[in-house]
């Protein structure tokens, strides 16, 4: 065979592409299960993450099994039996209306109180943001909150996910003294009271995009969690009734 042909040139780029492809299909199907597996885990770390739980990724499964009792999907203010809140994809969710959305909730509890874990999605300057916000036994006052980013700007957008703009969040109120929702604003370095956190000098628009982020993950959750926060008052009541009773 002559090898300064075209033939052989055109042949040999041929069967390069075509061997390279097979390895690359067989390590793209070999690797899928562990990709997975880490996706699941770095998932997890981040629910926990919300309440304050600090895993690494091998721990992440049993400590997940530990805080996690229960975890359900809503539709329209109602469980869905027929899904899996883990697997639900909020990518694909998070466009719908707030009744038509397959909502994930994790309910989590740890030192003997209860957490309601919500999942949340919503657009950065660059690409898709998340995260996970932990509210306490009376619905209402932000435990924790994690964010993270796809391609955000590093130093500025990107700073979502640091401690320094998590760390507001905690004892942050969702509802109004009236118990209506109010979410929390993003200000641009002047917040002030218990809605309002401070956003990221130079990263107006990221800051804006949690803001929403939050305003629209939360909206198919708030009749079901009313209906928790009304049991857990109903429960006070008939414990302090129970106290006044043995006095007597």
């Amino acid at each position: 065979m002559d090898v300064n042909k075209n033939g052989y040139t055109f042949g040999f780029a041929a069967a390069m592409v075509v061997v390279v492809a097979a390895i690359l299909s067989f390590a793209a199907t070999y690797l899928k299960p562990m990709q997975q597996k880490n996706i699941s885990l770095e998932k997890k770390q981040s629910i926990l993450a919300s309440i304050g739980v600090e895993v690494s990724r091998d721990g992440a499964e049993e400590a997940y099994t530990q805080y996690i009792k229960k975890a359900v999907v809503l539709k329209d203010g109602q469980e869905v039996s027929n899904l899996v809140a883990f697997d639900v994809e909020l990518s694909k969710e998070i466009d719908k209306a707030p009744s038509d959305r397959n909502a994930p909730l994790y309910i989590a509890e740890k030192a003997g109180s209860e957490y309601y874990i919500i999942p949340m999605r919503g657009k950065g300057l660059w690409g898709p943001i998340w995260g996970y916000l932990a509210l306490e036994g009376d619905v209402n006052t932000v435990f924790g909150a994690t964010f993270d980013h796809k391609s955000e700007t590093p130093g500025l957008g990107a700073e979502i996910n640091t401690p320094r703009f998590m760390g507001q969040f905690p004892g942050k109120k969702i509802l109004d003294e009236e118990g209506d929702f109010v979410s929390i604003q993003v200000r641009k370095g002047d917040a002030s009271g218990e809605h309002q956190v401070d956003g990221i000098s130079g990263g107006t628009i990221t800051s804006v995009g949690v803001q929403d982020m939050i305003q629209n993950s939360m909206k198919p959750y708030l009749e079901y969690l009313k209906s928790y926060e009304d049991h857990g008052q109903a429960a006070s009541a008939s414990e302090k009734e129970k106290e006044i009773a043995s006095i007597q």
